[in-house]
């Protein structure tokens, strides 16, 4: 099939039908970018997620297991037999789950159908969270001080006494906040890496600890980027995600409200420059960390879509997952490098099904109503529906609602303007959390580093 666009010729078809192996707004998210684009979606679901919207709205569904994610969205054979069942030709793992697994884009692979991401080959590199470091040194990326993996407590004894503290425990498989701490003092030392250890060889098999110097005010600053199949790249601008709670992200924003444009500038150009150097192939972001000096150091990248890619989408004017599927069906990327202007400023909030004031408490129950805020510059990306039972086997996230508007200060109060009208009934969610957070001092000033929830737990009311 020969078609022309932009000069290019080129042999390549998209997908006539593509498997999603995913849940709830992701989900929603990936199917109506196909339906846009003249894909067929096939949704593998859980037994708990049968009558769910996502569900709903696919083109075709196929239940793939009992509610327990272990059973069911991680169930690979079952997930590849979906796949072939239903002549999906590639399959969109979305984010979580399977998103970052290499054996499962191994298979893929082996099978002959496409996983809408990375070669297995670039992922394990880049998953893994000291061989992407060691990558990422090569590449010319700076670095937090920090140690090879550690197994034992006496090596992490060794390695502690050179960095200094405080300083920061990780799981070199970790994810999700999980497998994350701080060490202020020696004597937490041994405690604390035990209880970690154990943590996260029961959550991902692997019980590799690696430790960072720890940054006090530090900001999270990610780049998201994409590359086509044959090395062709663009960063997208960065996503400010320094309000969080446990190392999960609650809020994000772009672009950044207090880092210098040069500065986004030049961390964008050296991060789509190492990952090209590395064979990184779809998007991806990668995730640093910036001190009050505005030093800043590679953390850590993720292989996939991310939770917040809306922010991104709404500045640029550009939809992620049709640039995935572009890329995955051998496109080449019709973007340079000075097509990309950031325009205006988005904030996405994370509204979960958890009690702010109970330490977030996950909470189950049945949405009772459902009243989605819209207007100028809203979006929700969501699949709540009214009656809709929260399944209590995945996580809490319930809908992120994003806004754009042309200033950061019209942001803020769109944002406040959409959660006044937000209503979500029956279980309690983030949405009274969000209200304060955006009237904080500190947060309309644009101050807000990884910590800040923390610190500022009072003044947000938790």
């Amino acid at each position: 099939m020969k078609n022309r666009t932009n000069g290019y010729f080129h042999l390549h078809h998209m997908f006539r039908k593509i498997l999603i192996a995913n849940r709830g707004e992701i989900a929603l998210r990936i199917i109506r970018a196909c339906r846009e684009m003249g894909i067929r979606s096939v949704i593998a679901h859980s037994e708990a997620d049968r009558d769910s919207l996502p569900v709903q709205m696919a083109d075709e569904r196929i239940c793939i297991g009992p509610g327990n994610s272990g059973k069911s969205y991680l169930n690979i054979p079952n997930i590849i037999s979906a796949a072939i069942i239903s002549h999906a030709e590639a399959i969109h793992p979305g984010y979580g789950f399977l998103s970052e697994n290499t054996s499962f884009a191994q298979i893929c692979k082996d099978v002959n159908i496409t996983f809408i991401g990375p070669s297995a080959e670039v992922m394990a590199i880049m998953g893994d969270k000291v061989s992407a470091r060691q990558a990422m040194v090569e590449a010319g990326l700076p670095m937090l001080p920090g140690t090879p993996v550690l197994h034992t407590v006496a090596e992490a004894q060794e390695a502690a006494k050179e960095i200094g503290y405080p300083l920061m425990l990780k799981a070199v498989a970790g994810g999700g906040g999980r497998g994350i701490r701080l060490i202020n003092h020696p004597d937490e030392l041994e405690r604390v890496f035990t209880v970690a250890q154990n943590e996260v060889r029961e959550a991902f098999h692997d019980d590799g600890i690696y430790f960072e110097r720890y940054l006090a005010r530090a900001r999270h600053i990610e780049i998201q980027v994409l590359v086509d199949n044959y090395g062709n790249g663009v960063h997208l601008g960065e996503r400010n995600c320094s309000c969080q709670r446990r190392n999960q992200k609650v809020l994000e924003e772009s672009p950044s409200p207090i880092l210098p444009r040069e500065l986004c500038n030049e961390i964008g150009e050296r991060a789509i420059r190492a990952v090209r150097q590395v064979g990184y192939r779809n998007a991806g972001t990668l995730e640093f960390l910036v001190d009050e000096q505005n030093r800043y150091y590679f953390m850590e990248m993720n292989t996939r879509l991310q939770v917040e890619h809306p922010v991104t989408e709404m500045v640029t004017s550009l939809d992620l997952v049709k640039q995935q599927l572009l890329i995955a069906s051998g496109e080449p990327l019709q973007l340079k490098q000075e097509d990309i202007q950031l325009r205006g400023h988005a904030i996405e909030c994370r509204i979960t099904a958890e009690d702010a004031n109970l330490d977030f408490r996950p909470q189950t129950g049945t949405i009772e109503r459902y009243l989605p805020p819209g207007g100028p510059g809203v979006r929700v990306d969501s699949h709540l529906i009214a009656n809709y039972e929260i399944p209590p086997h995945y996580d809490s996230l319930l809908s992120k609602l994003v806004v754009w508007a042309e200033t950061r200060e019209e942001a803020i109060a769109r944002m406040q303007r959409a959660l006044d009208e937000y209503v979500i009934e029956g279980v309690t969610t983030t949405i009274p959390f969000h209200q304060r957070l955006l009237k904080h001092e500190g947060f309309v000033r644009g101050d807000t580093y990884t910590r800040f929830i923390q610190e500022e737990s009072e003044a947000l009311g938790i």
